[in-house]
């Protein structure tokens, strides 16, 4: 059996060396796609992940179960020519936080089906979020680590007979790793309220705590395979994105909990919401003991921009003439208004404030309504009015790097093309902190 991708990290940075992977958590058939493009050309793996809200066995937000998700996933993997065997398709945030509302024997009931479907449809890499309060805890008192740790445990064991389940069709299937940790940042981003005090790095004493909880736990249900198979804790490094910027990695104020990493051999850490760092910040990450960066806004934010880019072009090249344009900033803001619940929350404001947010946040809550029947149409349009290039002049104005790749014969001058590439821009700079081509199969 091949040692998992991620195991072989721990490897890496035990021995001192800074090798870690980026994780695509999104859903965007450009995000993807310009992964698995940039994946081939460097001879990269590609961790792709999805939540439990975008994808579960009732669809999820996006309509697709895991089976469905990984369909997905490798049909772009296939007109990309990326092999397969080089992506690694990981559950994020896998528990009862969709079903929250439900007291514990049903919404553990509901995350257990959740994590059962993933590992049987070949996920690898799973993420045990337990951390949320359920309808019967005691409002009265946080949520205790043992609790947290043995609701994770129960999910573990769930998935741990879920592998047994797949070997018996695919006996060269890989086992599954798992990432723990109760210190979990708020799927989807910060709220308005959760996001008005100042970021706090995880403190030593709570990540030793969790481990050992954990472990206990598994231990405890005789999950010895399973525990050896955890490579990552989560924890807060003092990174978040803001609608304007974001909270900048401090290696300084991260030193103790960077340091505590070293007295264990079998973990790294994973971090959450590293949108938007530096590329500067994105390797201090690596080397300092965080084997796994999670990114989606920021992805889909350099998606937003591309297309905008050419929307604003094609206000430029076609007003007063009889082409039909796609309006699509127009299209996609009044989507936002017509559905609000997936913004509402997140952005306050004056309403001017509100609106230039809806449109240019960090925390891109746009990207829920990407898939929505009028901002798909409205990208069609766009695209094929564009189907023959962007004028270089316009191109020059809107889309200045890819202008010049242009230019230099790099990419073609298509629109599809064009937004990849600013994509790229995003994933080029996770690429020179990982060091992941050396994960490579």
């Amino acid at each position: 059996m091949k040692t998992h991708p991620l195991k072989r990290i721990v490897k890496h940075q035990k021995s001192n060396d800074p090798v870690g992977i980026y994780s695509v958590c999104s859903a965007n058939p450009f995000v993807i796609k310009a992964a698995l493009r940039r994946g081939a050309q460097t001879k990269t793996p590609v961790l792709i992940e999805a939540t439990s809200n975008q994808v579960n066995q009732y669809g999820g937000y996006t309509g697709m179960k895991p089976e469905d998700f990984k369909k997905f996933v490798f049909d772009i993997a296939k007109e990309e020519n990326f092999p397969v065997e080089n992506i690694i398709l990981g559950g994020d945030h896998l528990g009862p936080l969709t079903w929250a509302s439900l007291n514990e024997e049903e919404a553990m009931k509901e995350a257990s089906r959740l994590i059962e479907l993933y590992v049987l449809a070949g996920y690898t890499k799973i993420h045990i979020d337990t951390s949320m309060r359920l309808n019967d805890d005691d409002v009265n008192e946080a949520l205790s680590t043992e609790v947290i740790a043995k609701r994770g445990a129960l999910l573990a064991e769930v998935a741990e007979k879920a592998y047994q389940e797949l070997l018996k069709s695919n006996p060269d299937a890989t086992a599954p790793v798992y990432i723990v940790g109760s210190e979990v940042p708020i799927p989807g981003g910060a709220t308005a309220e959760s996001g008005t005090t100042e970021m706090q790095v995880t403190r030593v004493e709570d990540f030793k705590a969790t481990y050992d909880a954990f472990k206990k736990a598994f231990e405890d249900k005789n999950l010895h395979a399973a525990w050896e198979n955890v490579v990552a804790i989560v924890v807060q490094p003092g990174v978040e994105e803001k609608d304007a910027g974001c909270t900048e990695y401090d290696r300084n104020k991260a030193r103790d909990l960077m340091n505590a990493i070293k007295d264990y051999d079998d973990v790294v850490f994973e971090g959450h919401s590293t949108d938007y760092q530096t590329k500067q910040h994105l390797r201090e990450l690596i080397e300092d003991g965080v084997g796994v960066l999670k990114v989606g806004p920021g992805l889909t934010f350099a998606a937003r921009e591309a297309l905008y880019a050419l929307a604003f072009s094609e206000k430029e090249q076609y007003q007063d003439t009889d082409v039909k344009q796609s309006n699509f900033i127009k299209v996609l803001d009044d989507e936002m208004l017509k559905n609000p619940k997936n913004w509402q929350k997140h952005y306050t404001g004056s309403p001017r404030e509100i609106a230039i947010k809806r449109k240019y946040s960090f925390s891109d809550r746009s990207r829920y309504y990407m898939p929505t029947e009028s901002v798909t149409e409205a990208t069609e349009i766009l695209l094929n009015n564009f189907k023959d290039g962007v004028p270089l002049n316009l191109l020059s104005q809107f889309l200045p790097i890819q202008y010049t790749k242009v230019r230099d014969g790099l990419i073609k001058n298509n629109p599809e093309d064009l937004i990849i590439d600013r994509i790229v821009n995003t994933i080029d700079e996770y690429l020179q902190a990982t060091n992941q081509d050396k994960l490579w199969i």
